[in-house]
């Protein structure tokens, strides 16, 4: 074909101007596109000598602590006792946060890769490199910028609960429901431990961060309170589960607490309110729903607080129907609800924006970790046909040993 008169090829030799124009555009071009092959080989690198630091964090021991060891630990908040401690987390939170990281990284049925694992798996990342990247703390000033950045992680994990119930459901709705309804034992068993180690983690960095309050209320010792009133911490978790239920159904029904208001224990009130809330919860939609439509009145949900040598047992009555027997089995599991799934009625739903009655199936589960974190325990007993007992053991003794997963 014979070029075209109009455009006759550009001679260079006969335009140096826009030859020197075109060899300066191929000469940036060129040198921008190194310098993005080394931006990425750098951030390749950092990323692969990150990992490689958190596989050798992770194969580290943990130290686990008990109540009564923060509890007295705590009781002299004095600036050597704060040095100790944050020198202490400085090891302590790289080790547990890089053993989630790895789990994470390598979970089965896919689940690593769900969007909202890989966002946790992040956080803990990002958590993982900020405490490395914090020179040893040798000085008061060295623990207070300590202190504010923990302080940051803990608020930066305060969506990893709900994130993972998310990743989970996500997993749970794209599976074969032949799949869904075995025992999955793996995704269980690393929930268990992510979780558990969660709280733990919590634990350590709220109970640090708290030490450092000025004016702290009368028998309170960081996140611990030496005279915990649980009858005082049902009350107020229970009015928080009645709102819950009034905005869900537009009523919730009574619930009766026993025992006696002036007895006390040392405990984290935090937990406990947790725990109460969880169990009134499921308990209120039990009987709401069964008795919606009827024209009986709802029977109350009864609380009864009892003080015993070792353990001090709450139980939680319903006669919201019970749970099948078949049930049983699964209602400590993480893929078991007998809610509808939140997922399936609001699919943009937010991450940790509103509490709902139930459907995500880790309420129980988690609450029976928190029971278990300081030595207690959680045991359900139902009657098909009438209600539920949930019986709540803490042991008071306070020299358990965390459960370290």
């Amino acid at each position: 074909m014979k070029r075209s008169k109009l455009y006759p090829p550009i001679q260079f030799k006969d335009n140096p101007v826009f030859f020197y124009f075109t060899c300066g555009l191929v000469f940036q071009f060129s040198l921008r596109f190194k310098g993005s092959c080394l931006q990425n080989r750098v951030f390749m690198a950092s990323k692969k000598s990150l990992i490689e630091e958190v596989h050798r964090w992770g194969c580290l021991k943990q130290t686990g602590v008990n109540l009564r060891y923060m509890m007295e630990f705590g009781s002299k908040p004095i600036d050597k006792n704060l040095l100790i401690s944050a020198q202490f987390l400085h090891k302590e939170l790289a080790i547990r946060i890089a053993r989630r990281a790895i789990e994470l990284d390598n979970l089965p049925y896919g689940l690593s890769q769900k969007p909202a694992v890989l966002k946790v798996r992040d956080w803990y990342l990002d958590s993982f490199r900020d405490i490395r990247a914090f020179p040893d703390i040798k000085s008061m000033n060295d623990e207070r910028v300590f202190t504010e950045m923990i302080k940051a992680i803990k608020v930066r994990h305060n969506n990893v609960v709900p994130t993972m119930a998310l990743g989970v459901q996500q997993l749970k709705k794209g599976m074969d429901p032949k799949i869904v309804n075995e025992d999955l034992v793996e995704i269980h068993q690393f929930l268990d431990r992510f979780y558990m180690s969660r709280i733990g983690i919590r634990m350590l960095i709220g109970q640090h961060v708290e030490l450092h309050n000025p004016n702290p209320p009368p028998f309170v010792v960081g996140y611990i309170h030496i005279e915990m009133s649980p009858v005082e911490v049902a009350r107020n978790a229970t009015e928080d589960a009645r709102a819950i239920c009034c905005r869900e159904y537009g009523n919730a029904p009574d619930v009766q607490i026993y025992g006696d208001p002036k007895f006390t224990f040392p405990y984290v009130p935090a937990h406990l309110h947790l725990m109460v809330f969880e169990l009134v919860k499921n308990s209120l939609r039990a009987v709401q729903e069964r008795f919606m439509d009827s024209d009986k009145v709802a029977p109350p949900i009864r609380i009864i607080v009892a003080d015993g040598i070792e353990d001090v047992t709450i139980k939680v009555s319903d006669e919201g129907g019970g749970i099948p027997r078949s049930g049983l089995p699964k209602i400590f599991t993480y893929l078991y609800s007998t809610a509808r799934n939140p997922l399936d009625e609001h699919s943009d739903l937010g991450i940790g924006e509103n509490v709902t009655m139930a459907g995500y199936g880790y309420g129980l589960p988690i609450s029976r970790l928190y029971a278990r974190y300081f030595g207690g325990d959680l045991q359900m007993i139902s009657m098909e046909g009438y209600g539920t007992d949930a019986h709540l053991h803490l042991s008071r003794l306070g020299d358990s040993q965390e459960p370290l997963p």
